[in-house]
């Protein structure tokens, strides 16, 4: 049976895109304030500065202390949040079906008249730095960003996206509001919407309370990064030694992502992959692996995370490569291969059930390809992947030149697993 999408679409005079879709059965609205703003879109000097953005807006306004940006999102029963990317800024509230104008008229608060206090921005660096901190002291979140340094070194997206201590640290007023302003306007920005709601009504509301925000400012374009192929070490106390292991990956709007999604659920993004059964079930060599893909504009990657213990290192690194040679020598089993494209279509059926995804899809979809990707579709390109797509992708990216390996723990340079690298 095919979903049956309400989807609407208008763009306001000042850029701003607004995208719903009315669920009538429901009694929640789930809205989202997308902005393409990241840290993709910083230099070192200002890196950390659209994460920093986004806590600034929760601070307070002309109109709301940050109690009260909180206390009127609690006293209605709704949830706001945000997080912040290498692309994307996203703000979303949900909230039930009779307080959408409330969410609205919050949003556009924080977008239109957030202060930016001095004080405030002394005591939210301080904030920041902490958060920088934390994710140091946990390593299998660190190690991901110290990949992504090196892997894309002398990119932007090598950058993380919390920034680092040095440019947080020299945050100031005129800097920030001078990147607020470039980034916050209206064709940076996609209003989306899902549940119980009507199109008319809220692109009505958003026009008034966005009305403000101007339109684009001419920007400079987005450089396509290169892959720097690496093998390192970072030394610390810790009780496991962390790895990854990375090469190239189709970007969001490749045509073969589809083909890399499945490649990936049968070789590590799933308990019944053959890393996870092979290293966890069989050998009991780590609790904790995984392969992901993460997928930008126009370039991606596809990495192996294991936590094991120092002494199985080389075990589980000859596993990893073997498992990619066996990605691109052999051609999946006709039950592998269906099996990837049910848990692929299961995953998908279910997040429709949340309109909270919902609200990201139409958000993202967007932002990327300028129209929404009903699930039908998504459907019917897994469905059209076959095994052989599947074999010439791994053997594009399952190559010695393409493959960087970086350890965490109590591992010197000079312990490294031998550079053997035979793909």
């Amino acid at each position: 049976m095919p979903w049956v999408q309400t989807y609407r679409k208008t763009v306001l005079s000042n850029g701003i895109k607004v995208i719903t879709e009315e669920i009538r059965h429901v009694r929640s609205a789930s809205i989202g304030a997308w902005v393409r703003c990241g840290s993709r879109h910083e230099d070192e000097r200002i890196n950390g500065t659209a994460h920093f953005i986004e806590h600034m807006l929760f601070k307070g306004t002309d109109r709301r202390s940050a109690f009260d940006i909180a206390s009127d999102i609690d006293s209605v029963g709704g949830v706001m949040n945000a997080f912040t990317g290498k692309e994307l800024t996203a703000f979303y509230v949900k909230v039930p079906d009779y307080h959408v104008n409330l969410a609205i008229d919050l949003l556009a608060d924080i977008f239109t008249h957030s202060r930016f206090d001095l004080d405030d921005i002394e005591k939210e660096k301080a904030v920041v730095l902490q958060e920088i901190s934390m994710v140091e002291d946990t390593p299998d979140e660190y190690i991901h960003d110290i990949f992504e340094k090196h892997f894309w070194e002398g990119h932007a997206l090598a950058m993380p996206v919390l920034g680092t201590r040095d440019s947080v640290d020299a945050f100031d007023r005129e800097q920030v509001m001078r990147f607020f302003e470039d980034r916050y306007r209206g064709e940076n920005l996609v209003i989306a919407a899902v549940g119980n709601l009507e199109h008319d009504a809220l692109v009505d509301c958003v026009a008034k309370l966005f009305g403000s925000l101007p339109a684009l400012r001419l920007q400079s374009g987005e450089s396509r990064p290169g892959t720097t192929a690496r093998r390192c070490c970072i030394e610390k106390d810790l009780e496991q030694l962390h790895l990854v292991v990375g090469t190239p990956a189709p970007a969001t709007l490749d045509n073969d992502r589809f083909a890399g999604i499945l490649m990936n659920s049968v070789f590590g993004g799933s308990m019944s992959s053959r890393l996870f059964q092979e290293i966890r079930e069989k050998r009991g060599l780590a609790y904790a692996v995984r392969s992901y893909i993460v997928s930008y504009r126009d370039t991606g990657m596809l990495n192996v995370y294991v936590g094991t213990s120092k002494d199985k290192t080389r075990e589980v690194i000859d596993i990893i490569l073997a498992e990619m040679r066996r990605m691109k020598t052999e051609r999946l089993t006709d039950k592998e291969l269906q099996s990837a494209k049910e848990l692929i279509k299961g995953n998908l059926l279910l997040s429709m059930e949340s309109t909270d995804n919902r609200m990201q899809k139409l958000a993202t979809n967007e932002i990327y390809f300028g129209r929404n990707v009903p699930p039908e579709e998504i459907v019917g390109r897994i469905e059209a992947v076959t095994a052989e797509d599947i074999l010439s992708l791994a053997g594009q990216l399952f190559t010695r030149p393409n493959l960087s390996m970086v350890f965490l723990g109590e591992m010197t340079e000079s312990e490294m697993p031998a550079g053997d690298v035979d793909l």
